[in-house]
């Protein structure tokens, strides 16, 4: 998939294609409703298609002093994109000029002029332009006067949470107080992480636990404790899964009050520092505690990376996302 980034410019022949438009925060079970109508109307029509989000969430511009838990930063959400089939996916800077920009003037320049649309997807809560005053049935009208049709996806609900719909605020909330389950299930897979593996103290190293560690972005609130989690290259989709048990948290016995995602690897043993992976979340095991002695520590690390692989089991060693390996990101056009 072609991730475009302004000032890039789309291809010849990804132009007069089918686009599905909205932020995306998470890629759940409502925006895959949406995703999969652009897919299906694009098929239809032999056209490719798109998909026109905006970075960054346009809360971090509105309130910049209160950063947001984004579901999936931006690479996580264009391989999950990509995953479901995109040609490509239009960012569009969220900034003070996007924000001031008439509904009128946005859709002319971006979706018409730009890439040249024959037909748009939204959401039916979609708002756009300034004062958020575009809504579906603006773009309807504009999409009559521009040449391009409009199809508005209506909210999906869940049958299994007593007619909830999918929302990337009823996931986070899910996560933050340690449902993981409920998160996956809303999310139509397992939450992940993806990032590159960085130097941590060593001092999991030092009581027999080595792990990887991996810097959360801004913002990110899971709830701080122990899981049972999946990792795996993000550039090598099809290489085995290995199981881990995962730590979010502070390391209250050692007060360094410095959060950041640590995992000790069940089935690897070796140097992965530099390397981008992805940890998929399976189950919370335990809440964050502060320990008496390192020895109390390591023997209740023992029992929880005993319950993570119990919880794993031996033989799930794979799953795609959205049922779909995730294949390489091609980004400004390179492989």
């Amino acid at each position: 998939m072609l991730l475009l980034e302004n000032p890039l410019t789309l291809p010849e022949n990804l132009r007069g294609g089918v686009v599905a438009i909205g932020n995306f925060d998470g890629v759940h079970r409502g925006h895959q409703r949406l995703l999969s109508e652009a897919r299906q109307r694009a098929s239809e029509a032999g056209k490719p298609w798109g998909v026109v989000t905006f970075e960054p969430h346009p809360r971090s511009h509105f309130k910049p002093g209160e950063p947001v838990f984004r579901l999936t930063p931006l690479p996580m959400k264009a391989r999950l994109i990509g995953a479901l089939g995109a040609s490509y996916a239009e960012v569009i800077p969220f900034n003070k000029e996007l924000a001031s920009l008439e509904a009128e003037d946005f859709v002319r320049l971006h979706l018409a002029e730009r890439l040249g649309v024959s037909h748009v997807v939204t959401g039916y809560d979609f708002h756009f332009g300034r004062g958020r005053r575009g809504n579906s049935e603006i773009m309807r009208q504009l999409g009559q006067k521009l040449g391009f049709g409009v199809s508005a996806v209506e909210q999906v609900t869940d049958g299994r949470n007593g007619g909830a719909p999918f929302a990337s605020s009823s996931i986070r909330s899910a996560l933050r107080r340690g449902h993981v389950p409920q998160a996956n299930h809303e999310l139509g897979y397992m939450w992940t992480i993806m990032g590159a593996v960085v130097e941590g103290d060593k001092r999991g190293r030092q009581i027999g636990f080595p792990t990887i560690n991996i810097v959360l972005e801004k913002g990110a609130e899971p709830y701080r404790g122990i899981y049972a989690v999946r990792v795996r290259y993000a550039d090598r989709p099809k290489d085995p899964i290995w199981r881990g048990a995962g730590y979010f948290g502070d390391r209250p016995t050692f007060e360094t009050n410095r959060s950041f995602l640590e995992v000790f690897l069940l089935d690897f043993d070796g140097d992965l520092y530099g390397r981008t992976m992805m940890v998929e979340f399976a189950r919370l095991i335990r809440p964050d505690r502060r320990f008496a002695s390192v020895g109390e520590l390591t023997a209740q690390m023992r029992d929880d990376c005993g319950q993570a692989a119990a919880i794993l089991g031996e033989n799930e060693r794979a799953n795609p996302l959205l049922g779909f390996e995730l294949g390489r990101l091609q980004q400004d056009g390179k492989v």
